[in-house]
């Protein structure tokens, strides 16, 4: 039977979290870079093991006002020490409820300029070492070459709920169309990459997307709706939604 993990971002303040728990087999929860404090952290935590969802942290640049999403807001030593003191907090706070970390995965505007960033992607691949988590990341680029080369456990990761560019990039939220907007449109990619390890670009060009998980954003319009009727599609189809193993 074809497997697949089915993930969310949480703790970021949406309203869905306990739904989205019901439903997704993983989670990276905001550690307090562009959302998230140590009451929502503990939250989260509980939730994922009251379902028995795998956590991970969801560590950002510092930019709680752009929501993570600029890029280029730091570099160098000054975003090792704020991604270190992010992940820190998280780790200690699922110590003290008797949860395992599973794994890391950059959020927003990080997540896309380490990718293309090898110094950028040093930093995240060191901080995952450090914390003997694996690193969940686009399906190619600098993050998983970086952490193959650190012998970093690495997940790839498709988007059940965002366009893909022709060049296998998420197509940037200010464009068009970057979210998708019912889900129709989740569930037919979700599906194609499943089954497929393939879906269609925007403009129509088939693309090879070889995924190990399939993120729906917990701040997405709709999103439990969305999340539900992806893995009810997944099933129906033969999928078994379960965390993923690095």
């Amino acid at each position: 039977m074809t497997a697949i993990d089915l993930n969310a971002d949480l703790g970021e303040g949406g309203p869905a979290d306990t739904e989205l728990m019901e439903i997704v087999s993983s989670c990276s929860i905001a550690c307090g870079g562009h959302a998230g404090d140590a009451g929502s952290m503990s939250t989260a935590l509980r939730l994922a093991r009251q379902h028995g969802v795998a956590a991970g942290a969801h560590p950002s640049y510092p930019d709680r006002e752009g929501f993570g999403r600029r890029s280029g807001f730091l570099a160098g030593p000054k975003l090792q020490a704020a991604l270190h003191d992010q992940v820190r907090q998280l780790s200690s706070i699922a110590g003290e409820q008797g949860v395992s970390l599973r794994h890391l995965k950059p959020h927003g505007a990080l997540y896309h300029d380490a990718n293309n960033d090898a110094a950028q992607a040093a930093i995240i691949v060191a901080l995952a070492a450090e914390f003997s988590l694996a690193l969940v990341g686009p399906p190619d680029g600098e993050l998983r070459d970086v952490a193959a080369n650190a012998g970093v456990g690495y997940v790839a990761e498709g988007f059940a709920d965002r366009a893909y560019g022709s060049d296998g990039r998420l197509v940037p939220r200010s464009e068009a169309g970057a979210v998708f907007s019912t889900p129709e449109q989740s569930v037919r990619q979700a599906l194609s990459l499943a089954l497929h390890q393939a879906t269609r670009a925007a403009n129509g060009d088939e693309l090879s997307l070889r995924v190990d998980t399939l993120c729906v954003h917990g701040d997405t319009p709709d999103a439990v709706a969305l999340a539900s009727a992806v893995r009810a599609a997944l099933i129906e189809h033969g999928v078994s939604i379960r965390a993923f193993e690095a």
